[in-house]
């Protein structure tokens, strides 16, 4: 009796000392996941069916509709702060009520969930007990201070072992959105010099034209006086040290128009268009594929190296906006990658580290990148801008979707030599127009991807192209590949004879 008496005292001073040290209260939610939804478990404290929130305050539920019943997908804290106004779990449905949601914010909220289907038939209610709830916040507090010592002591001797291993990892670069650590060298050019031809593509930001420049035929790209921070985003890029390279588009200089009214930027001219018209217009055989993706993913590993050479230093850079209307198509059937705007310049950082937590609300960050190439943590805005290495898996989970988009138009890997028709990346899944939100519930809580045709396991090079697409577009960014290491396994396939 007096040993449970220690053990109750025990627990309230360890009440005590956690909120005499301000700890606000965590969120406590019902918690059960299915094995593809297990990046719940990284959100939270586990204890049985409860979890203890890290970063938000509000619950999540999750059920999948199979056969007019509801099967839990996902009950847990919801990965990300958001809005979570109601204290009641109220269902909506999605997907023509496939998929049901809730989200709220009171704890074990999410464990109590009503829905009515068409026919007004109750779903049932998923409910913990009071008894399971407090034995379950006990066992917790006695757990928490522990696991507190853990886990500092964790990251401590973690941060010493790759420090030691790796004295350049990837998370020694902090982000600067416009900065390069050389001084950018000249490139204003003579605007009276160029002539401007036709438009050949309109951007969310400029307007791209033909024309001619020193007798020889360039892309000028036109920014409108209110872009001129889009303008100068972008010159950065080209204008850092060490950018010339055969997978990038080749920049000759930028200019302003004499009257004021819009900027300029000159480069190379692409014959066959961007690689989402060529795509549109051409099937190809297996070798100009390969040569397509070979290029594209060589650019991409320049885009994302450290490099210094003769004392000049050129820093990784994240595309951000990697798409196939962002890719150029040359008259050799290789591509270039351009459109740098949203592009994120990284540098260096001298001094302590600065590491925000598992995930970083990016509510009030403008949204970069074009919605059905984001990768699932930029979706559910879960990426750690000061994470280095996320923004640059980002690019990889697009450079996958962009090596599919190749591939469904490659005539060799279908039967009779006909591929179909190009599609976007999740177009025949969820339409020509796509929403933040059905991507999030399709990518992100299903865990699907773009079919991949079934008759692809007959194909000699089928294992090489499905273990490529499936390590680039893995959920956890962490365990994608580098554009390097896809660059490699494509040189794999060089012996691969047309089917």
């Amino acid at each position: 009796m007096r040993q449970q008496w220690r053990l109750i005292l025990a627990v309230e001073c360890i009440s005590i000392c956690i909120s005499s040290q301000s700890f606000p209260q965590k969120r406590q939610c019902a918690f059960q996941v299915t094995p593809q939804n297990n990046i719940y478990t990284t959100v939270g404290n586990v204890n049985g069916s409860v979890q203890v929130c890290e970063n938000t305050q509000c619950c999540v539920g999750y059920y999948v509709v199979v056969n007019g019943q509801p099967t839990v997908d996902v009950l847990a804290c919801d990965i990300v702060e958001k809005s979570c106004p109601d204290a009641t779990c109220k269902a909506q449905t999605r997907f023509n009520g496939r998929v049901i949601k809730c989200v709220c914010n009171t704890d074990l909220c999410n464990s109590n969930i009503t829905w009515t289907s068409e026919s007004e038939e109750p779903l049932l209610t998923y409910s913990y007990s009071g008894d399971e709830a407090v034995k379950t916040a006990v066992i917790l507090v006695g757990t928490l201070l522990v696991l507190c010592f853990m886990v500092v002591a964790a990251k401590q001797r973690c941060l010493f072992k790759k420090k030691k291993e790796n004295p350049l990892a990837p998370d020694d670069y902090n982000v600067s959105l416009l900065c390069s650590c050389e001084t950018p060298k000249a490139s204003e050019i003579d605007v009276a010099n160029i002539e401007l031809q036709q438009i050949v593509g309109h951007g969310q930001f400029a307007t791209v034209w033909q024309g001619k420049y020193q007798g020889s035929v360039v892309a000028v790209k036109v920014f409108p006086p209110g872009w001129k921070h889009k303008f100068t985003a972008e010159k950065e890029v080209y204008e850092l040290p060490l950018m010339k390279h055969a997978g990038i588009v080749q920049f000759l200089g930028t200019g302003m128009k004499p009257d004021g009214g819009g900027w300029l930027i000159v480069l190379q001219f692409a014959e066959r268009g961007t690689l989402h018209s060529f795509l549109r217009e051409n099937t190809n055989n297996w070798m100009l594929s390969l040569k397509l993706c070979q290029s594209l993913s060589q650019g991409l590993s320049y885009l994302h190296s450290d490099l210094c050479r003769h004392d000049v230093h050129k820093p990784p850079v994240a595309h951000r906006d990697l798409s196939s209307s962002n890719v150029l198509v040359r008259a050799d059937g290789t591509c270039a990658l351009c459109d740098f705007g949203c592009s994120t310049i990284l540098r260096p950082f001298s001094g302590h580290r600065c590491r925000q937590g598992h995930t970083t609300n990016m509510e009030g960050h403008a949204q970069l990148g074009t919605l059905r190439y984001m990768s699932p943590e930029i979706l559910e805005g879960s990426v750690n801008l000061q994470n280095t290495w996320c923004l640059m898996q980002g690019d990889i989970y697009a450079l996958a979707l962009l090596l599919w988009e190749i591939w469904m138009r490659c005539s060799d890997l279908f039967e009779g030599g006909i591929a179909p028709p190009h599609l976007l990346p999740y177009e025949s899944e969820l339409g020509a127009s796509v929403t933040q939100e059905s991507l999030i519930l399709y990518v992100c809580h299903m865990d699907e991807r773009p079919s991949i045709p079934p008759h692809w396991e007959m194909l000699p090079q089928a294992s090489v192209l499905q273990e490529i697409l499936a390590d680039c577009w893995d959920r956890d960014a962490d365990a994608r590949l580098t554009a390097q290491c896809v660059a490699d396994r494509l040189s794999s396939l060089q012996s691969c004879s047309s089917p």
